[in-house]
């Protein structure tokens, strides 16, 4: 593209919303979001999720005045990814865009982030790296090591993995959604999948302000869900990425156990059960690796081209 001229706008924007018991919050989001001239059609789906408090009212009062608003209500408390979800499929425009009801991302960086998917990217995410980020300190240590390994294993590095606030385009978050959970990991999800498939992800640096209310967040138990989320979903999309460091560290503990039961057991050399078994443990490992990497190659053969 030559400097004269500028990216085209991928049409209209749906901004998804959800919201859990988010009465401090809400009124203040959707009038930011709704004061936005984003120079496109613009929707706002607020998808209240089971809200216990004073949500509903708040959304009922404001439905009314703003033409692009629309409430989606669940019933019952299903989760922030099954709320994205439900705005989502229930979309009318091409590019969605994602943000939180507690008023802690920068609404108007969405139009930077719109910039970025004009200009070819398939998402783009506020990464809270700015000058003005408030992640609570106890946080911050298992944040930074889980985005570590996440980073290791979709072979590249990632800013920000699950980031509340991203632009993406409609018809990726479609091709992967039978493997989005419901819970919180939803966006750490959609990131892997897109870097372990080539899509292009960009990041736009962003501030993070004060949440407004309780945060939902069980760090220890939310923590080791993540660590979890990120092995299987790497191992769905790049299994080698994970049984080829395991496979050699049972390797490593193999070769230390031969040698030790050949040349330092005291009644000669004579294989103990520990290296039988991390012999068999091997050969599991790499045999699970190379049938799950056959059975993703084969996936990807079938199924409909990257884009």
């Amino acid at each position: 593209m030559s400097q004269l001229e500028a990216p085209q706008k991928s049409h209209g924007v749906t901004i998804v919303v959800p919201a859990f018991d988010e009465e401090n919050g809400i009124e203040g989001v959707v009038e930011r979001l709704t004061a936005l001239d984003l120079g496109r059609p613009t929707e706002i789906l607020v998808v209240n999720d089971g809200s216990r408090d004073r949500t509903a009212d708040v959304l009922a009062r404001l439905e009314p005045a703003c033409e692009a608003l629309t409430v989606l209500n669940h019933r019952a408390n299903r989760g922030y990814g099954a709320a994205l979800k439900t705005g989502i499929r229930a979309a009318a425009h091409p590019i969605i865009v994602i943000t939180d009801a507690d008023g802690t991302y920068p609404e108007d960086r969405i139009v930077d982030l719109l910039a970025r998917v004009d200009d070819g990217a398939e998402m783009a995410v506020g990464a809270r790296t700015g000058a003005d980020v408030h992640i609570p300190w106890q946080r911050r240590p298992a944040k930074r090591i889980l985005r570590g390994i996440a980073a290791y294993l979709a072979g590249e590095p990632i800013p920000d993995l699950n980031s509340g606030l991203r632009a993406i385009r409609r018809d990726l978050c479609l091709r992967y959604e039978s493997i989005f959970p419901n819970g919180f990991s939803f966006t750490t999800t959609i990131t892997l999948a897109s870097l372990t498939n080539g899509h292009r992800v960009d990041y736009v640096s962003i501030d993070y302000a004060q949440r407004a209310g309780s945060s939902k967040i069980r760090p220890i138990r939310d923590t080791l869900g993540f660590l979890a989320l990120i092995i299987r979903t790497v191992v769905y999309f790049n299994p080698l990425k994970v049984f080829y460091p395991l496979g050699g560290l049972v390797a490593v503990l193999f070769t230390a156990s031969l040698v030790y039961d050949l040349f330092f057991v005291e009644a000669g050399p004579n294989l103990g059960d520990k290296t039988v078994l991390l012999f068999v443990a091997l050969v599991q490992t790499l045999t699970l690796g190379l049938v799950a990497d056959l059975i993703d190659k084969k996936s990807r053969l079938g199924g409909p081209p990257r884009s």
